[in-house]
This record gives C-alpha cells, structure tokens and sequence, in this order.
C-alpha cells in the first residue's frame, strides 16, 4: 500500500504542477464552470420552480454539483488522458512499477480536487445568498460528490476510446458533457418536466448526484428507501463506466 500511495502521490504531484503550468486548463478547469453557474441561474429563472415544490438556491446547489463535476473534471481530463496516450507517456508508465489504476489515477487527482473545493466555495456562497443554511443530511452530500468524482473520472477513462487525437477529444467531451447536462437535471429540472420522462431520467448517470446533493442539503426526500436507491443507481453507473474503461482503455496512440 505505501509503494502505492508513493506511486499515486509521485503522478499526481507531476500532474498538478503541469496543470498550474497551462493557464487555459486554470481557465477551463477553474472559471469556466463559474460562469456557467451564473449564466445557469437566467435559465433556471425561467421554470416554475415554485409550482414544482422548488426553490432557486437549492436547485442552484444541485445544478452547481452538476456543472462542475462535468466542466471541471469530465471534460478536460479526457483531453489530458489522450494528450498522455499521444505522448506515449501511459505506455511508459505501464513498462514501470506503476499499477494502471494508479497510472488513470493520477491525473485526475488534482482535477478532482479543484472541482470539489469549487463546489465547497460556490454551493457554501450559495446557501449564504439564499438563506439555506447548512445541510441538513451532510453525509449525503459528501456521498453525492465523492461518487459522482468516481462517476465522471470512470466515464472521461472509457470515453477517450472514441477519440483518436488530442484535437478529436475537444468533441467527444463536447458531445459527452452535453449528454450529461441535459439528462442529469443539472439545468433542466426533472420536477418541472413530464412525468414519464422525469422518472426514465432518473435513472441516468449523473442524475443521482445532482438528487443527493439536493436532499442532503435540503432535507427534502430523504428517505432511507429512496437515498439508497440514488445510491445503489450511482454505484452500478461507475461500475458499468469502470468496467468500460478497462476493457476499452487504449494506452497506446491510435493508427
């Protein structure tokens, strides 16, 4: 386990001072995702939130989870996992002592974090301006963003099997962060749109995340029953990713 934890702690310190290197990842990764949250609130101004049983500041703590696990993490660690494989800097690794779960590990380290401490700073602004307080079942919070860091790392390692450059991997995390802002309830509240589509959405990925972070910050919904079933949705949807990952993971530039 040490030699692991060096291994991981070794990449992951290497990926970070490469990060804070490139000032358009410091953009993309640390204020894109901020301007979104703020242009998402005109959208969301625009729904009958009260009529669904809503109210803005909590569906902006949601949408804030949302957002920033897909802008933040998602979409520009696909980039740097195709950016590595291209620069055969996977293969490498893999010729070494490092574990392929360590060598996938590593670059997502430092996104992971700046992604949850952005959460942490604008979903605590939030509930200021809003008047919400603190959460009322904190620990579903913490689950709905650490599951949903597992989620999004998962599915950016199996989506970089449709990308066969570095330039092609802008759209195919283009096409991907769409897919799981629109399905998720991120800027579209499930509440507010028809019943049958609401309930087949909520069995889509990211959806559970976005419902966790609502009911522990809110109190509202929060069965046993009902966290469980966000809970077990959420871990079948990371094992399907990871399982998708390995199996089509390519570690090696594509001819």
């Amino acid at each position: 386990m040490s030699t692991r934890a060096a291994h991981l702690t070794a990449l992951s310190r290497a990926e970070l001072t490469l990060f804070l290197r490139s000032k358009s990842n410091l953009f993309n990764v640390l204020v894109v995702p901020v301007l979104i949250v703020m242009g998402s609130t005109t959208i969301m101004e625009r729904f009958e939130l009260g009529d669904a049983g809503l109210a803005l500041g909590q569906v902006m703590i949601s949408t804030t989870a949302g957002i920033v696990l897909i802008m933040a993490l998602y979409a520009p660690l696909i980039g740097v996992y195709v950016l590595r494989r291209e620069e055969h800097v996977l293969k490498r690794l893999r010729t070494g002592e490092v574990e392929d779960l360590i060598v996938l590990a590593g670059p997502a380290v430092p996104m992971a974090l700046a992604a949850v401490f952005q959460f942490a700073l604008i979903a605590t602004a939030v509930s200021v301006i809003a008047g919400l307080g603190i959460p009322a079942a904190p620990h579903l919070v913490v689950l709905g963003i650490v599951l949903g860091t597992l989620l999004t790392t998962a599915a950016a390692a199996v989506s970089t099997a449709a990308a066969r450059t570095a330039e092609s991997a802008q759209g195919v995390s283009t096409i991907g962060f769409l897919l799981l802002l629109l399905t998720s309830g991120t800027l579209i509240p499930l509440e507010v749109l028809p019943d049958a589509l609401g309930d087949v959405l909520r069995f889509f990925p990211l959806t559970p995340v976005i419902e966790l972070v609502r009911t522990g910050w809110t109190g509202q919904d929060a069965g046993v029953i009902d966290s469980l079933a966000r809970i077990l949705t959420l871990l079948a949807w990371t094992t399907v990713a990871a399982w998708g990952a390995l199996r089509r993971f390519r570690w090696e530039p594509r001819v």
